[in-house]
């Protein structure tokens, strides 16, 4: 073994650092000023992983924001992306992410998220993510989803699906709820083939 080896990792795993901030402040530079990646927040998700909002730049992603103890609505969005995914061709459907970003961070822990993956059978396509509250008021303003907590704890809140291109444009959204939207399946795969 080369005596030299663990210097020069060392050396370049200090200048990776060194360089992290200056590489995360270029790659915003270059992302298009609609961009909802231009939001420079960290997420958490059902395995506890840190990942950035950003983390899915380059797929093509349908996101929407829940909480894992509403029982009527939230539910139906989780059917509703469901059901969107199955209305494309397998090979596409395999091509598109799924973002659901909690309004709840203070019950929505990461055994919460996880539990609920579970219950929606999401795949590993689908991330659930969560945030703290001031994040949460920041991605929810970008998707132009609206939502107050009521005094019970519980939320009232919009029901949107937000279609991102791979650089993070909202290319579609969608209120359909139950039922797969056709100009939302439409917007996917045509957004789909210009990625190519």
């Amino acid at each position: 073994m080369n005596p030299l080896m663990p210097r020069r990792q060392a050396l370049l795993q200090l200048c990776a650092c060194a360089l992290a901030p200056w590489a995360a402040q270029a790659r915003a530079q270059d992302l298009p000023g609609d961009s909802i990646y231009q939001l420079r927040v960290s997420l958490t998700d059902q395995h506890g992983q840190l990942l950035e909002l950003a983390a899915t730049r380059g797929h093509v992603v349908l996101v929407s924001m829940f909480y894992s103890s509403c029982e009527q609505v939230c539910p139906m969005l989780f059917e509703t992306i469901r059901l969107t995914l199955k209305a494309l061709p397998i090979a596409e459907r395999e091509r598109v992410k799924v973002t659901m970003i909690s309004f709840d961070p203070a019950r929505d822990t990461v055994a919460v998220l996880l539990a609920t993956a579970q219950a929606h059978h999401c795949d590993p396509q689908w991330t659930l993510a969560r945030t703290d509250e001031p994040n949460v008021r920041k991605i929810a303003a970008v998707l132009g989803v609206q939502y107050r907590r009521l005094p019970n704890g519980e939320f009232n809140h919009s029901t949107t699906i937000q279609l991102l291109d791979t650089e993070g444009r909202i290319a579609a959204r969608s209120s359909t709820l139950g039922a797969v939207d056709p100009a939302l399946v439409k917007a996917v795969r045509k957004v789909l083939a210009r990625r190519g």
